[in-house]
């Protein structure tokens, strides 16, 4: 094997996502060969010896995770203000390393990944790839077709202008349903996209990520993904 950068080979081995490693790294803890190392310096796993915290990084057996968040749970492993928090849902005994891969709010539902794979996380959340995420919300009032242009066109938030989303009704006699198709990332954003053009949000699901659907899945309950699972997050719906 030739040389990587060490924040792709941490976060290959589990040691968390890659711009966490990226801060171990910074912070000096870990060593090639027994020298300290910085951010952009590179080693070859298969024959340098590399440790973090004084311990060897070693390759871990990749495993991800599709959940189906219900509503009321925080996105985080541990929040002492959280009532309940998304890690008593997920097999973190067998699978420490696990964390996850963007968030949803606590008033959210739906699919949420989690990976041990650092190299999938960095991936999946780095705007290059485009990867799409599908809701379902219902709205407040009817949606009237100048909203979903305004959805489709962009809409104009306290951070700027929105990347055009496809918008189409669920169901053309019930104009309170709406699906969202974004590939942007930012805060609470189809909650805020839907109350600036006058119809807040009474509940949201996401439904899917890339081509990959919840199909099914039990609220509360995770599935393993396999390999074919895993090309079609990348995948347009």
């Amino acid at each position: 094997m030739s040389e990587e950068r060490l924040q792709k080979i941490l976060a290959r081995a589990g040691c968390g996502s890659r711009r966490a490693c990226e801060a171990l790294l910074a912070e000096g803890r870990v060593t090639v060969n027994g020298r300290p190392v910085k951010l952009g310096d590179k080693a070859d796993p298969a024959v340098d010896e590399i440790l973090f915290d004084g311990a060897p990084v070693r390759s871990s057996e990749r495993f991800t995770l599709a959940l189906h968040k219900p509503r009321g749970y925080a996105s985080t492993l541990a929040d002492p203000h959280a009532k309940h928090c998304v890690s008593e849902l997920i097999p973190l005994d067998e699978h420490p390393a696990l964390f996850h891969v963007g968030r949803l709010d606590v008033d959210t539902s739906g699919l949420l990944l989690f990976t041990t794979d650092g190299d999938l996380g960095h991936r999946l959340a780095h705007p290059s790839q485009g990867v799409v995420k599908t809701y379902v919300a219902q709205v407040e009032r009817g949606l009237e077709e100048a909203a979903l242009e305004e959805l489709r066109r962009g809409v104009l938030l306290e951070d700027g202008l929105t990347a055009p989303a496809e918008a189409d009704l669920m169901d053309p006699s019930d104009r309170s349903y709406v699906r969202l198709r974004i590939h942007e990332g930012r805060n609470r954003q189809v909650r805020r996209m839907l109350e600036a053009v006058g119809h807040p949000v009474i509940t949201l699901e996401r439904v899917a990520i890339g081509a990959y659907q919840l199909n099914g899945l039990p609220s509360g309950a995770w599935q393993e993904l396999g390999e074919g699972d895993l090309k079609l997050l990348f995948a347009h719906p």
